[in-house]
């Protein structure tokens, strides 16, 4: 399903020339090789531009089409055309092996002459009069001025008079040319049944066979191309299908063999997936570990700009408000950045994690847009809650699942299964996973201070109990966006009193070091009976201070608390304070408490604050 989806992706943007296509691959290149029309080396130009990350300068080097050779990436001696690293191009390496690196330039050098046999045009020209006359052993001396990290650089292109030679129509010619003469050879020597002298190697197995991406009969791939660009994954990249183990095996058929894809179709998933990752407003990362890539299926990426705002919230996206994002979940659609987003166009979602040499699936949905917006849609309707003016209106789910990770500790990575499986809860209006509910739980019982509670955790554990619990608790969940002074739950009411209580300390002592959320609120979240006997008693001394102060005030905090009372002693018949409370009650009394604090933060009609 996921195979089949990137190739017909892949056949999509072929369709608008906007990938590359077979023998052509995207590579990131570091210098250009400065030519002129005698096949001379007249500067090396920097292809890179430094950002400035985390105050750390991070070079950023260019994406760019050159041709693609044939198990290019499981080759180490093996010459690439027009795109190569410094001891292919110049014979220059990094000073272990002066022979090796010479060796690797020969081999460039012939291939080029092979493939440039029959081309001589000026481009073709100067690059045969350059291959001919450049000394590899004179090439460090050339070197000495330029930069010195060009070994290690990664790869070179050359430039011809101002234009980059793989962009050159003539070299581009021979080269399809080339390619097409390769094949044609392999060809007559299958028909003819060739066979060469001596052991075959293992990567000269072929086997023909159905492939199961498209459904035709093929030679089938024994490697697949590795992908580049996950997270703690090989630097030359990771395989999304592979069988590298005798335990894998099955019915004989070793690596790739045992799942059959063809040639076609494994070039065309391969680049489809490696465009995707190169492409910023089609890819969204969930901390270091979980890297999240989406695409429609007629090949617009306005569909993936679009979904990534949406992701990324309304505080850093203010295009994508709710009106917007109403029209494009609804039938009518919108039109963005010059294109009608359709909501029945097929749009598919896929997360990946990587682990050395292979890549984990950890998520894949496909369904039209509009289902999907719509979904997106009723999850910020589940978030939203009272809040200060001045807080975001809807965060991206990015910041929303931080709130379950230490900020203090070392790695703040957000869990790959946890951001996977709370998106898919979010896309197909599925239940919450309780780890995403016990984490936030677990960060508010070890955190201090004002971040204990904030907007976003309590907005989290409205959705969740909404959700998954919403009969027992919320209800429809109207009438929880604010306080709900109409709740008889007995944890909400709790959580309430604690709320009251903690106003009447600070009212009463401002400056004291540690309030009593601070020393209490666990305990009071989890076993009520055990501390608000303790803080009533309390709370008589305080209301003493303060109505020589504040008698309005005592007199207000006075009153809600005898109301608050009266309606635990009507719902619950046995004692005011339970003994103990349940997680999904601990987090109602959580957004009792919330609810009430933000309440105290409203201005009255005259403008003051309760």
């Amino acid at each position: 399903m996921i195979l089949q989806e990137l190739v017909k992706y892949y056949e999509a943007l072929a369709k608008r020339g906007e990938i590359a296509l077979d023998g052509w691959r995207y590579e990131r290149v570091a210098y250009s090789l400065e030519l002129n029309a005698e096949g001379k080396l007249l500067k090396i130009l920097s292809l890179g531009s430094e950002d400035k990350i985390k105050k750390r300068s991070v070079r950023e080097l260019p994406l760019m089409k050159v041709p693609q050779k044939e198990g290019a990436q499981n080759r180490r001696k093996a010459a690439i055309f027009l795109c190569d690293n410094a001891e292919h191009m110049l014979g220059l390496g990094d000073g272990t092996s002066d022979r090796k690196s010479k060796k690797y330039f020969a081999a460039t050098k012939e291939e080029l002459m092979d493939i440039l046999r029959d081309c001589d045009g000026p481009a073709a020209s100067a690059l045969k009069k350059f291959f001919q006359s450049w000394d590899p052993s004179r090439a460090e001396e050339f070197l000495k001025q330029k930069d010195s990290k060009i070994t290690k650089a990664g790869n070179l292109i050359f430039s011809i008079e101002g234009k980059y030679a793989q962009d050159i129509p003539e070299l581009q010619q021979a080269w399809e040319g080339w390619r097409k003469k390769q094949e044609k050879k392999k060809g007559e020597e299958k028909k003819q049944g060739k066979k060469k002298q001596g052991k075959k190697k293992q990567g000269e197995i072929k086997e023909y066979g159905r492939c199961l991406v498209t459904g035709g009969f093929s030679e089938i791939e024994r490697t697949h191309t590795l992908i580049k660009g996950i997270k703690k994954t090989h630097p030359n990249g990771a395989a999304l299908v592979s069988f590298n183990a005798p335990a894998f095996y099955s019915y004989g058929k070793e690596q790739s063999f045992n799942a059959p894809v063809g040639k076609r179709a494994m070039f065309s998933y391969t680049t489809a997936l490696q465009f995707l990752l190169t492409k910023t407003e089609q890819k969204v990362k969930f901390g270091d570990l979980l890297c999240l890539i989406f695409w429609a299926e007629s090949g617009e990426k306005e569909y993936g700009g679009f979904f990534s705002s949406c992701l990324e919230g309304k505080e850093d996206n203010q295009e994508i408000t709710g009106n917007v994002l109403r029209n494009v979940a609804g039938k009518q659609g919108v039109d963005y950045k010059g294109v009608h987003l359709d909501p029945e166009q097929n749009f598919c979602i896929l997360g990946l994690s990587g682990h050395e040499g292979r890549l984990a699936v950890r998520l894949f949905l496909k369904n039209s847009f509009g289902d999907i917006l719509r979904n997106f849609q009723r999850f910020y309707e589940e978030l939203e809650i009272a809040g200060p003016e001045w807080a975001e209106e809807q965060p991206a789910l990015r910041k929303l699942l931080e709130e379950t990770v230490n900020q203090n500790s070392r790695d703040k990575s957000i869990p790959p299964a946890l951001g996977s499986e709370c998106l898919r809860a979010i896309l197909v209006h599925g239940k919450f996973p309780a780890s995403l509910y016990y984490g936030i739980l677990i960060r508010i019982r070890a955190d201090q201070g004002r971040n204990k509670i904030n907007r976003r955790r309590a907005a989290l554990i409205k959705a969740i109990l909404l959700r998954n619990y919403g009969e027992l608790y919320l209800g429809k969940g109207e009438d929880f966006v604010a306080l709900n002074e109409n709740c008889r739950d007995r944890a909400y009411i709790l959580g309430r009193e604690f709320a009251v209580l903690e106003k009447i300390q600070g009212a009463a002592n401002s400056t004291v070091n540690a309030t009593i959320r601070d020393r209490y609120f666990n305990s009071a979240c989890g076993t009520p009976a055990m501390v608000f006997p303790l803080l009533f008693r309390l709370k008589e001394s305080h209301l003493r201070k303060i109505r020589n102060e504040n008698p309005g005030l005592a007199v207000f905090c006075e009153r809600i608390l005898t109301e608050l009372q009266g309606m635990l002693e009507v719902s619950e018949s046995v004692g005011a304070f339970p003994s103990r409370l349940s997680l999904n009650e601990q987090g109602m009394f959580i957004l009792g408490y919330y609810h009430q604090r933000q309440k105290f933060y409203e201005k009255k009609e005259g403008g003051e604050v309760r």
